[in-house]
């Protein structure tokens, strides 16, 4: 794990645990990053409830249950999509806050059009926002970590914000 990721998972974990709340992770195109992040902090289990990798339109309806409808008009490694992923998950766990990224790691960009190096991330819970990021960059991996690391800065920010 990174510095910064390792850095701002120990900053959000602190800030869950001292408030009692609960974070869930829906990820894309980090590839499990987020979740591994924030279980990287001993004791995790007091926070975390959960998470999975959606990678395909399969494991968003198997993994969370979005109907077709439900996306209808809306495309992944989107910041509306980003949003829906993030609210889903929250909902389905009962937990504070829903976390989600999407995107296209690279080399290559998505069926989307959308470049190496964009994505979504979004939060859902007391404070709710999505931002979308560019990296222009087709390194899958320093993507990865890139998107990991905006969508855990974003939790940081949402919680500093809803105090």
């Amino acid at each position: 794990m990174s510095a910064i990721l390792d850095s701002l998972a120990d900053t959000i974990a602190e800030q869950l645990r001292a408030r009692g709340e609960t974070v869930v992770v829906a990820e894309s195109s980090s590839g499990g990053l987020i979740s591994a992040a924030l279980l990287g902090v001993a004791g995790a289990s007091a926070y975390y409830l959960g998470g999975g990798v959606i990678y395909t339109a399969k494991a968003r309806f198997a993994l969370l249950d979005i109907p077709r409808e439900a996306t209808a008009g809306m495309r992944s490694s989107s910041e509306p999509y980003a949003l829906l992923l993030a609210r889903s998950i929250r909902e389905q766990f009962g937990a504070t806050w829903g976390v989600s990224e999407t995107g296209a790691a690279g080399p290559t960009g998505n069926g989307y059009g959308d470049a190496a190096g964009h994505t979504c991330v979004a939060i859902s819970g007391p404070i709710e926002t999505v931002v979308t990021l560019e990296t222009g960059s087709p390194d899958r991996r320093a993507n990865m970590e890139a998107f990991a690391a905006a969508a855990l800065d974003l939790l940081d920010r949402g919680l500093a914000a809803a105090g």
